[in-house]
């Protein structure tokens, strides 16, 4: 998948599996861009996988948590 539909699978991931608003979701996902956290998968195609793409909603999801702590 393109680098843009690796980041539209991840926000939707988010969404879809930890119950936040679709606003929030993409918050993380475009503060997550601006932290250079996806710059290896602009990099590298075999990064950009729909079960990648499930690791990295998960690391975001959680790293969102801490960050509430």
């Amino acid at each position: 998948m393109t680098y843009e539909e690796y980041l539209d699978e991840v926000t939707t991931l988010i969404f879809e599996k930890y119950n936040l608003k679709e606003a929030a979701a993409i918050k993380l996902v475009v503060d997550a861009q601006d932290a250079e956290f996806f710059v290896r998968h602009d990099d590298d195609k075999k990064l950009r996988t729909v079960d990648q793409a499930h690791k990295d909603a998960k690391t975001l999801y959680q790293a969102s948590l801490a960050k509430k702590k």
